[in-house]
């Protein structure tokens, strides 16, 4: 009885003894399979089949590109800074979105990440990152976009053209058209700028007319011509299209 039992012992150290022997076999499968520690897009193979790879390798096997989430860095002026850190104080998320190169087609919708925490002397800027998720996949490594960055809203704001805002010795002005066909010259006080129009807070009431060409001709009540773009558009009176030389000659005159 005693020798049976020591045999039965005996046979289950050999079963463990072999046990161990699977799990050091299966060890060493999982040190020859290699798993990316992180999920994106692969670039270029650095290696080929038959290579002898090291894990001392400087150059690896492959690089691995994250690409959701993906963040994209910009700037902004450093006069914006204090509306901006205002609204992140208050725990707000605001809205970026990534835009093409010629600015018409949005390429993605995110998030503000984070803030810089110094502003570059040299360009008076200060670098923010942006996340957006890109499900899509439209936004790429390294790729140029332009970036638009929701900071507030102004409600019943009054707009005027970009190359309607003068900037000179005497202050930020304009030149606003009278009925009797004179400009007066008349300060505001320019707010935000979006695209090719900017806000006016102060100086300039909605539906007047301002002067958006040739305000470096111009001086106070000094006497300007609108010109009928429906006219210059017209047939001439034989009912033909003005020519060449016609076309030139009345533009001449009507400068």
């Amino acid at each position: 009885m005693d020798t049976q039992e020591a045999l039965v012992r005996q046979y289950e150290g050999t079963v463990k003894f072999d046990q161990g022997q699977i799990d050091n076999a299966r060890l060493q499968l999982t040190y020859s399979r290699i798993t990316a520690p992180s999920s994106g897009r692969l670039g270029l193979r650095l290696v080929d089949a038959g290579n002898i790879v090291r894990a001392g390798d400087a150059n690896g096997l492959v690089v691995i590109t994250q690409l959701q989430p993906i963040t994209v860095i910009f700037t902004i002026p450093q006069d914006s800074l204090p509306g901006l850190m205002q609204r992140l104080r208050s725990g707000e998320k605001l809205p970026v979105d990534a835009y093409d190169r010629e600015q018409k087609k949005k390429l993605a919708a995110g998030t503000l990440l984070s803030v810089d925490n110094q502003i570059d002397p040299a360009t008076g800027t200060i670098r923010l990152k942006a996340q957006f998720p890109n499900g899509d996949g439209n936004l790429f490594p390294n790729q140029f976009v332009n970036v638009r960055m929701l900071l507030d809203t102004r409600r019943e704001a009054t707009l005027v053209p970009n190359a309607a805002v003068v900037r000179g010795g005497q202050g930020t002005f304009v030149y606003v058209i009278n009925e009797d066909r004179t400009v007066a010259l008349r300060k505001v006080v320019a707010g935000m700028a979006e695209g090719d129009s900017v806000s006016v807070e102060s100086g300039l009431a909605p539906g007047e007319l301002v002067v958006v060409e040739g305000s470096d001709r111009l001086r106070d009540g000094a006497k300007v011509e609108i010109p009928d773009r429906a006219a210059s558009a017209a047939p001439g009176e034989d009912g033909k299209a003005p020519g060449k030389g016609e076309g030139k000659r009345r533009r001449k005159e009507g400068a």
